[in-house]
């Protein structure tokens, strides 16, 4: 395709249906530019090297021709796939989902992709879901629970953002977290407001950083306290997994706790079922909180108090960190923040 000559403005470019795809010459001839000043442009890397009005000139050029860069050829000569890979435990709730919809969301704004692979067990080794991690990925996003899967997919050899995991000891070279601590604190609080002295801690039975946060901090803050007492009973993250150390918890000779605290709201719900069968009202007889705030939360009855979570935004704060990673720069600090959801199933204690 030719420029018009001999005229500040040029002509609107004939495209013939049919012809081949337009390259960056054809868009360089029409806007009047070297193809050096196109790859700027469209490489959003023009500024200070080109003007605006001939950036704007080659942006028109390419809307006008109907170009698109050819990003197999440009990741090709950069060595990048565009591609991450997000390493979470089995979506056994929609918590991960979110994860993974912020991420592809950040992601899609950049250019990249998202492979979702959950570890097959929930936690522990995985397979190799390629048969060279490093040549199929630019860098890899993992929770700490499915951290294990990462030696299979030798996930830890590529660029890597850890999410849920003790800043000190990650793996990574960036560490995501919610501040789960200070929803346990905000939750401990809560309760010790309303009069709760007696503790039952139904924590999940994962060897995870996360859960021994919610423990930790859990123990601090109620033997800040005098006269309280807790206990703790393990569970497997499952409703029925729940309803079964609750309900043994519940029913273990000695005082019976009054407030129940759940390390996430499936376990919240196997609690409810094991107050029911042993007769118990929620929250006449028992309080019972969680953590995570997923759907579940307010279909349950009475309404589950619990932390809410922000997988969404989580999600979205590890692709940004896993980005920045990848130009060599700083990512952002700081926890993200969580706020207790104070809903039905909490009330001072009888008697």
């Amino acid at each position: 395709m030719a420029a018009v000559r001999g005229s500040r403005r040029r002509s609107r470019p004939t495209v013939v249906r049919g012809s081949t795809r337009p390259t960056s010459r054809d868009v360089a001839q029409v806007a009047g530019v070297s193809q050096a000043a196109v790859s700027l442009v469209l490489g959003d890397k023009w500024r200070g090297r080109v003007s605006e009005a001939t950036a704007e000139r080659v942006r028109e050029a390419a809307r006008d021709l109907g170009y698109r860069p050819n990003l197999a050829a440009r990741n090709l000569r950069l060595g990048r796939t565009r591609t991450v890979l997000l390493v979470v435990p089995a979506l056994t709730t929609e918590f991960f989902a979110g994860v993974y919809t912020g991420a592809a969301r950040v992601a899609a704004e950049h250019g990249f992709g998202v492979v979702l692979y959950p570890s097959p067990e929930g936690i522990g080794p995985a397979r190799d879901p390629f048969a060279s991690a490093q040549a199929a990925l630019d860098g890899v996003i993992a929770s700490s629970m499915a951290a294990d899967a990462l030696t299979a997919i030798r996930g830890e050899a590529l660029p890597l953002v850890m999410l849920d995991s003790d800043p000190d000891g990650s793996l990574g070279a960036a560490t995501v977290n919610l501040d789960i601590a200070d929803g346990v604190r905000q939750t401990a609080e809560h309760l010790l407001a309303l009069g709760h002295r007696r503790f039952l801690h139904l924590a999940a039975d994962v060897p995870s950083w996360t859960f021994e946060v919610r423990a930790r901090e859990l123990a601090a803050r109620l033997s800040a306290v005098p006269g309280t007492s807790v206990r703790t009973a393990r569970s497997p993250i499952s409703i029925a997994g729940a309803v079964a150390a609750a309900e043994a918890a519940l029913s273990a000779p000695g005082v019976r706790p009054t407030a129940v605290i759940c390390d996430d709201d499936q376990l919240a719900a196997g609690t409810y079922k094991a107050a029911r069968r042993l007769g118990l009202r929620i929250p006449d007889d028992l309080s019972v909180t969680g953590i995570d705030d997923l759907a579940l939360a307010t279909a349950m009855d009475p309404e589950l108090t619990t932390v809410h979570l922000n997988a969404e935004l989580f999600g979205e704060r590890g692709m940004r960190a896993l980005l920045t990673v990848l130009e060599d720069r700083a990512p952002e600090e700081g926890d993200i923040p969580v706020q207790l959801v104070v809903r039905s199933s909490t009330a001072p204690p009888r008697g």
